[in-house]
């Protein structure tokens, strides 16, 4: 039997020490290392695709002095100020006297001009191939001719040449269009067996080095049977910008822009393609379908620039890197970035090419590689620290 002692001290409140007391309404501290505001978030990733505007400005002045200066300087020199005049006096509505001859017109609007404008063309077409090859294929090393475009380009040129076609129509030539379609044929093939065997990034690397090696035996066997041509084919295949009016640049200027446009535009699907397929893919992109767009992309770039400018070595693969190691890894950045470089860094080649050794000229691929070779060197030894 309960006491009412015992009673009384049972239905007695509880101390106020050990009563729940009400929490304050003050929000709780946000432990360290929290993850940030969500708008801080957005404004940190929309500044990593910002193109910086030093970049673009230096490459813009690097390519408007390089044109003028190609325009400019030759076996006969043009003043500078003629040249600028008449490059105005050729505007619609503009009238300038400009001082240049009849003679001297004719070699700036049908020499000069045409073959620094063709050089930026073909400079900005290797140089954006160059930068969607590397990010389709995550490999550094990656560059236009990766799937046999060379190849195939090489060999439909030579064998243009062994037979003595020098038959076209307008700007279509023999040579240049045996180039282009060589180089689809070996991408073609590339694809088919690429594609068709597991659909990945590396099934078709190794599809396009079995074809590259096997279009390379042709055109060797091809240039040992036919050893009279072997001057020709060596000229086209170290490159040149020998032309006169403006038939190449014609030629190449649609695949540029309308190529130029869909790499610039498929740019953020391979930044989200650097994450891996399965990832890429549950972020909601068919990579096989944007693999295989910018792969025809790509090489329909290479081919059209090979076709009109034989095999330039170097520019492709250089280039995109030195834009990516100045400006950051995002492609949104290198592939718009790399065509303005790549024009600018063909267009002042092009002029050394023509200049540096007296009464001849130098292949203009001997002359990338010799200066982008050290220029590359210095660039990745000077930003080793940055390097992604």
């Amino acid at each position: 039997m309960t006491s009412p002692g015992a009673s009384a001290r049972a239905s007695a409140p509880l101390p106020s020490a050990v009563s729940p007391a009400p929490m304050p309404d003050a929000p709780e501290a946000a432990p360290a290392g929290s993850i940030e505001p969500q708008a801080e978030i957005q404004r940190a990733v929309a500044g990593a695709f910002r193109v910086p505007r030093m970049a673009w400005l230096v490459s813009l002045l690097c390519l408007a002095l390089g044109l003028l200066l190609s325009v400019s300087v030759g076996s006969s020199d043009l003043g500078f100020g003629q040249v600028v005049g008449g490059l105005l006096d050729g505007l619609p509505g503009v009238r300038i006297d400009s001082g240049l001859t009849s003679t001297q017109e004719s070699i700036l609007w049908q020499w000069r001009l045409p073959r620094a404008v063709l050089g930026a063309l073909v400079g900005a077409a290797l140089a954006m191939s160059g930068a969607v090859f590397q990010g389709v294929f995550r490999n550094p090393l990656a560059d236009p001719y990766l799937l046999g475009v060379a190849a195939g380009a090489g060999l439909g040129a030579t064998l243009a040449i062994v037979t003595g076609a020098r038959y076209g129509w307008g700007p279509f030539h023999a040579v240049p269009a045996a180039a282009f379609l060589g180089g689809l044929l070996a991408v073609g093939i590339a694809a088919v067996l690429g594609f068709g065997s597991s659909r990945s990034a590396a099934s078709l690397l190794l599809a396009g080095v079995a074809v590259a090696s096997f279009f390379t035996a042709c055109q060797t066997y091809v240039m040992q049977r036919n050893s009279e041509i072997l001057n020709e084919v060596y000229a086209w295949i170290l490159g040149r910008l020998g032309t006169f009016g403006w038939s190449d640049v014609g030629l190449l200027t649609p695949y540029v822009v309308v190529c130029g446009l869909v790499a610039v535009g498929l740019a953020r699907h391979l930044d989200v393609m650097q994450l891996g397929d399965d990832e890429a893919t549950a972020l909601g992109i068919n990579v096989t379908v944007v693999r295989a767009v910018l792969v025809v992309i790509a090489s329909l770039l290479a081919a059209a620039a090979v076709s009109v400018s034989g095999l330039i070595a170097f520019v492709g693969i250089i280039v995109p890197h030195a834009i990516r190691l100045v400006v950051g890894a995002s492609y949104r950045v290198v592939v718009p970035l790399s065509a303005v470089a790549g024009a600018a860094f063909l267009v002042l080649a092009d002029i050394g090419a023509r200049n540096l050794v007296t009464g001849a000229e130098l292949p203009i691929g001997v002359v990338t590689a010799f200066f982008g070779a050290p220029f590359f060197a210095v660039l990745l030894w000077t930003r080793r620290g940055s390097w992604t």
